[in-house]
């Protein structure tokens, strides 16, 4: 397709850098420097990019995500312009607000959910985001179900010594509540930069712990990020991220728009095409529509962690939009 290439289906849109917590892995202790709110792509500009990817470009599934998408005001006004576009509209969140906006934003179009949560333990859950805030995600994970949300997702990044002793829990939180565990292997996207090889769980460790507690049979993987598992008892499955010991970079089908309007044809590179600047300076279609393709064409063979001369991107995840 031109520099495009028949795999980016996937459109990630952060409507926000700001977030309500204050985790460890996305956010320095001291905080961020938030984008002024002029600075942000509107709706309406989200929209357009969004409407083009679709019907130009064939992007087939949209996903919000932030910082904390659920903080941006009128959320519900964005969903509702998105979901006629596409089949499959998404939402990332730490499920803070979800037990007040589960309801509002699945009857604006939004298919299903995705929601951060790394621990079951209240004191450990308030070490790693600094807000009391337990209850909360819980109470969100149940009306997100509730409302029909289909899948409901629950991802956990996994470090060694933090919580991994916490593997077989989530698992079995998930079964009970109807949601789908993703774990996802540690990545050097943390906000302090002390990444450590080390401290990776990785998927065959992940697996065997999980298949002694609930046995399970893999799934043929696609496209998806996940390896994914099924439940030998018919209770649903569970999945893990591999990015750093199975990369999937060949199969890669995500393309991310941040809150700002930079277009990052890889969660790992290190600068983007900046498309605020077309939008408010009239560019057409056809303008906007070049940029993209240049940037998605001049994507990388992979992310190359554990080489070498692997270059960290210089925004935290926060600011990077999962």
């Amino acid at each position: 397709m031109d520099g495009f290439g028949r795999t980016h289906r996937d459109l990630r849109v952060s409507v926000t850098d700001r977030c309500n917590l204050r985790c460890t892995y996305c956010m320095p202790e001291d905080g961020l420097e938030w984008t002024d709110r002029a600075q942000l792509l509107s709706f309406e500009e989200i929209e357009r990019v969004a409407r083009l990817c679709v019907e130009r470009l064939g992007v087939r599934s949209i996903r919000l995500t932030g910082g904390e998408p659920t903080v941006r005001a009128d959320l519900t006004s964005l969903v509702g312009r998105l979901s006629p576009l596409v089949d499959d509209l998404a939402l990332t969140t730490n499920g803070t607000r979800l037990r007040d906006l589960a309801d509002p934003l699945a009857r604006a179009g939004l298919r299903r959910v995705n929601i951060s949560l790394d621990t079951l333990r209240p004191d450990r859950f308030l070490r790693m985001t600094r807000r009391d805030a337990f209850d909360s995600v819980l109470d969100g994970i149940r009306a997100a179900v509730a409302v029909g949300l289909d899948p409901v997702k629950i991802n956990c990044v996994v470090v060694r010594g933090v919580n991994d002793d916490e593997v077989v829990d989530l698992v079995r939180f998930g079964r009970d509540v109807g949601a789908t565990v993703r774990f996802i292997e540690f990545m050097p996207l943390d906000a302090s930069g002390a990444w450590d090889r080390d401290a990776v769980v990785s998927l065959d460790e992940i697996v065997e712990r999980v298949n002694g507690a609930f046995p399970v049979r893999p799934v043929v993987r696609g496209d998806a990020p996940a390896d994914r598992f099924r439940f030998v008892d018919g209770r649903g499955e569970f999945g893990v991220i591999p990015s750093v010991t199975n990369a999937f970079c060949d199969r890669c089908d995500r393309i991310r728009l941040s809150a700002d309007g930079e277009l990052r044809n890889c969660l790992f590179a290190v600068d983007g095409t900046d498309l605020r600047s077309l939008l408010r300076s009239g560019a057409d279609d056809e303008a906007l529509e070049l940029a993209i393709r240049s940037c998605v064409a001049a994507k990388w063979a992979g992310h190359g962690i554990g080489r070498v001369d692997f270059i960290r991107p210089p925004r935290s995840m926060s600011q990077i939009g999962g």
